[in-house]
């Protein structure tokens, strides 16, 4: 499949949501720089490297690579976080596209990442295929998911989240559980890339009360545009009352998880 190719993929369907608050989102992106510093230990050193972050959100990772030396790009279904990655990161080459058809050229990049991005797509094998189509011949293709789902804090937030979702489309595959080992890995090979590398990691968010802890969980997915306006309050206080059981002494709360990697040659 060359650049000019059109598929119709998951950008349409989940791009509106994810860019409906961007600053909020940023809330909670941003406390994964931990996840992607693990990533980056594993890669070594990155100057002079093009990197290519898909579903590069608010562009946190992508300011990370780019103070490495890499040559940074990324790609992501929202026009608001897109716009948000450019003035986090202005030398980047960011664009609103699609995981499914990437607007970029076979072997166009040395290393290419998804970060709890890839499970996004319709259909997870076509978007792994992408990533090693413009990955060069033995590049580097980073994919984080969810890890185990006992631990996993914001597994209780995924129960509240999920009635409000979209469904997915009829002929779409099915959702792979991905926290079993060996999964990820079969949906690589299936994809044709070199699986080579597993790992986890757990971090932890943090936020500083009730508030900023409701304003940052409507944001992902476009869960406050799902709800509508008038059922925003429900839908924040019922993310207050299931993480209550995170909530520390001083009122705020902590939400520890765990990120499974793999890291597959193209």
């Amino acid at each position: 499949m060359d650049a000019a190719t059109q598929v119709r993929g998951s950008a349409e369907r989940w791009g509106p949501l994810w860019g409906a608050r961007p600053d909020d989102w940023a809330l909670s992106e941003e406390q994964q720089t931990p996840g992607y510093e693990a990533a980056l230990e594993r890669l070594g050193p990155l100057a002079g490297l093009r990197v290519l972050d898909i579903g590069c959100g608010a562009g946190v990772f992508l300011r990370l690579a780019a103070d490495r030396g890499a040559e940074p790009s990324g790609l992501d279904a929202s026009e608001a976080l897109v716009a948000h990655a450019r003035r986090r990161v202005p030398e980047a080459d960011v664009r609103v596209g699609d995981m499914e058809s990437l607007p970029h050229d076979d072997d166009a990049f040395d290393v290419v990442t998804g970060f709890t991005s890839f499970f996004f797509a319709n259909d997870m094998v076509a978007a792994l295929r992408e990533a090693g189509r413009v990955a060069r011949p033995g590049g580097t293709v980073v994919v984080q998911v969810w890890g185990a789902h006992e631990r996993c804090s914001l597994e209780a937030m995924k129960e509240i989240a999920r009635p409000y979702f979209p469904p997915r489309p009829p002929d779409a595959p099915p959702d792979p559980d991905l926290s079993v080992p060996g999964a990820l890995e079969a949906l690589a090979a299936a994809a044709g890339l070199a699986p080579e590398t597993t790992f986890v990691s757990r971090l932890a968010y943090r936020f500083p009360d009730e508030e900023t802890l409701a304003r940052a969980l409507v944001a992902p997915a476009g869960l406050a545009l799902l709800v509508g306006p008038d059922r925003e309050a429900e839908a924040k206080a019922a993310i207050v009352t299931g993480l209550a059981p995170y909530r520390a002494a001083d009122g705020g709360y902590v939400l520890e998880n765990e990120f499974r990697y793999l890291l597959a040659r193209a």
